[in-house]
């Protein structure tokens, strides 16, 4: 029986050679991101992207650098993810001196607020798609995010 265990283990890889294959696959296939859901694991490689050109040159081997794959994100199957929306600045909550709508490991309801995306002076508050417990905020207050880029984890309720 342990033969069989551990021939089962080696054949199925790691998350971390999983993350290795898909940078793999990035640079071969000159993707920006892919994902995989495998299992009860969910993993998104994407390229960083793009920043603006600084004003002196970069030295040699920081191009090589910048298209290096990045780990965006590891969500257990199961799980919900709240996406930003829109392209915009994040924030948790309504103003500097107010307490943040949510923290992880409260328990949150269809519908109710978890944070405001900043879109060309407009603010839109962004609501929970569904029932339960924050488990992950993947982005910083006042960071900017991408149109699709995870905000937060929720397990829901059950």
């Amino acid at each position: 029986m342990a033969r069989a265990r551990a021939r089962d283990e080696r054949s199925q890889p790691t998350v971390v050679a999983l993350v290795r294959q898909l940078g793999a696959a990035l640079q071969e296939l000159g993707l920006g991101e892919i994902e995989v859901a495998w299992g009860d694991v969910r993993v998104r490689v994407q390229r960083p992207t793009a920043t603006p050109a600084p004003a002196a040159p970069a030295p040699t081997g920081s191009v090589e650098s910048a298209a290096a794959p990045l780990v965006t994100d590891v969500v257990p199957a199961g799980m919900v993810t709240v996406e930003a929306p829109m392209v915009g600045t994040f924030y948790r909550a309504p103003s500097q001196a107010a307490e943040p709508y949510v923290n992880e490991g409260d328990v949150v309801k269809e519908g109710q607020i978890l944070c405001i995306i900043e879109a060309m002076k407009l603010m839109n508050e962004i609501e929970s798609k569904a029932s339960g417990r924050i488990v992950k905020i993947f982005v910083e207050n006042g960071h900017a995010v991408e149109y699709g880029q995870p905000l937060f984890c929720i397990e829901p309720a059950r």
